[in-house]
């Protein structure tokens, strides 16, 4: 009894090994190479699959999603001899399981010796500033090359990103020092321009304030003029509308002389020609008021006095 159990275990394991190599379950967005007897024979997609136990055998699960596959620095050399340190990064995918089992040994270390060496063809002829200004170029450059080296061995490169590009230390001094003195003669310039633009701003306040000084001096200039015009006119016309004579007019010039020649500045004043004619109407105007006090003193006193009073005057002595 004892061997027919050992056989029939041994049976069962063989069976429970036979469904466990029969049955393969591939997991979403992956895919399995099948060999039979070492020859590819069909590509096992996502789900349930079936294939002939100890016969067929799985050579190769390969993941179907995008990968990132970061490289280390690279030296390369630009064209004008300096060696930069590139950091790349590759996002790739397999879109044939197939292709990418046959058709290269690693396409991950084939990737990255692509890369290498088409960064090295790219900046070759490119200069320090063209190469730190260009990535975008470069990128460009550089995923065209490997995606169509890459499309036989059924991947595809979506991107190409340099990572980090990084000159020699004593270029990066050369630089930092450039861009420093960049920047301090930009502030310099700024400053200039800001205090050009005050200096022109204030002489355009001034300009304007002067303006606007000069139009309110003028128009109070115009208003006192009109004002002393207006004063003027209406004296004359008072004076027209009274029809004064021209005794009148005598007296009053002759009152208005010692006004002309006040205040101590006036060392010198000249006398108008008008003067004679005011005088002349004055003398006119007090010999009509001679006779009327005569004919007065004659009729209360004696004419012997009035002629004394005539002889006694006296010419001024002249010293």
């Amino acid at each position: 009894m004892e061997p027919i159990i050992i056989v029939l275990i041994i049976l069962v394991v063989l069976v429970f090994i036979a469904l466990i190599k029969t049955i393969q379950v591939i997991p979403q967005a992956s895919a399995a190479i099948v060999e039979r007897f070492g020859r590819y024979t069909r590509t096992l997609n996502a789900g349930l699959n079936i294939v002939v136990p100890f016969i067929d055998s799985i050579r190769n699960r390969i993941d179907l999603r995008e990968q990132v596959v970061p490289f280390p620095p690279q030296p390369v050399i630009t064209q004008d001899n300096l060696v930069v340190n590139i950091d790349t990064v590759i996002y790739y995918q397999v879109t044939d399981a197939r292709a990418a089992t046959y058709e290269v040994a690693s396409y991950i270390q084939a990737i990255e010796q692509l890369t290498v060496t088409t960064l090295r063809n790219i900046i070759g002829g490119m200069d320090l500033e063209r190469t730190l200004t260009s990535r975008e170029e470069i990128n460009a450059a550089l995923r065209g090359v490997l995606d169509e080296a890459t499309g036989k061995w059924g991947i595809r490169v979506n991107r190409v990103e340099l990572k980090a590009i990084e000159p020699p230390t004593s270029i990066q001094d050369s630089m930092e020092k450039q861009m420093r003195a960049d920047r301090d003669k930009r502030a310099a310039i700024l400053t200039a321009e800001g205090t050009r633009q005050a200096a022109i701003l204030t002489a355009e306040g001034e300009k304007q304030s002067q303006i606007l000084r000069a139009e309110g001096e003028a128009k109070a200039a115009a208003l006192r003029a009109e004002g002393e015009a207006q004063a003027i006119r209406t004296v004359f016309e008072s004076i027209h509308a009274g029809d004064p004579d021209q005794k009148l007019l005598s007296y009053q010039y002759l009152q208005m002389l010692p006004k002309i020649a006040e205040g101590d500045a006036n060392k010198l004043w000249i006398v108008p020609s008008e003067i004679g004619d005011a005088l002349k109407g004055l003398s006119g105007a007090i010999g009509n008021f001679g006779p009327m006090v005569g004919g007065s003193g004659g009729t209360g006193g004696s004419g012997s006095s009035g002629n004394n009073g005539s002889d006694r005057r006296e010419k001024p002595s002249i010293d």
